[in-house]
């Protein structure tokens, strides 16, 4: 990847990096951040900032999940019930043996469709492909672990997925 240049812009690259941040990292608009970066001295106008956003914000996202360790081998996949409005739902979601979650997605179901779509997803993404692949008791993740030919990963257990390396409550 080329480093991002910043030539050509009366503005030192920490300037623009630290409005492209402000922007971004907080639920700010523009003009906030014209009014942060006044406070400390920068006159700007909240056109520059949104340029500034629009123009550098992919390069620097790209350049921060370059950065981003890759995820352990071992994955512990899990569902809750959870209610939205008043519809019950079940939050899957995919925790590695470091608690970094790797996904989450939410179903209507608790079936091997669901399973099969979130094991699908995560297996979608580059440089994925975990060694081991921790459970539940629940039958659908091993009949979607057999489907996607994972199935000599998989780890089933009552008790496997809490604990330290599991996804904690």
């Amino acid at each position: 990847m080329q480093k991002i240049s910043y030539s050509g812009y009366r503005f030192p690259p920490k300037i623009i990096q630290q409005a492209i941040w402000l922007y971004l990292r907080f639920t700010l608009s523009f003009r906030d951040v014209e009014y942060l970066l006044a406070e400390r001295g920068i006159a700007i106008s909240y056109e520059t900032v949104r340029r500034w956003a629009n123009h550098f914000g992919p390069m620097i996202a790209a350049d921060l999940r370059k950065r981003h360790p890759k995820p352990h081998t071992t994955w512990h996949l899990d569902e809750v019930y959870l209610k939205i409005t008043g519809r019950m739902g079940y939050l899957w979601r995919t925790v590695d043996a470091e608690g970094e979650a790797l996904d989450v997605l939410v179903q209507s179901k608790r079936n091997k469709h669901a399973a099969l779509k979130l094991m699908h997803k995560l297996l979608k993404k580059p440089s994925s492909a975990p060694d081991r692949l921790i459970t539940d008791d629940l039958r659908s993740y091993g009949s979607a672990a057999h489907d996607l030919g994972i199935k000599r990963r998989h780890e089933r257990g009552r008790w496997k997925n809490s604990g330290a390396g599991g996804i904690g409550y």
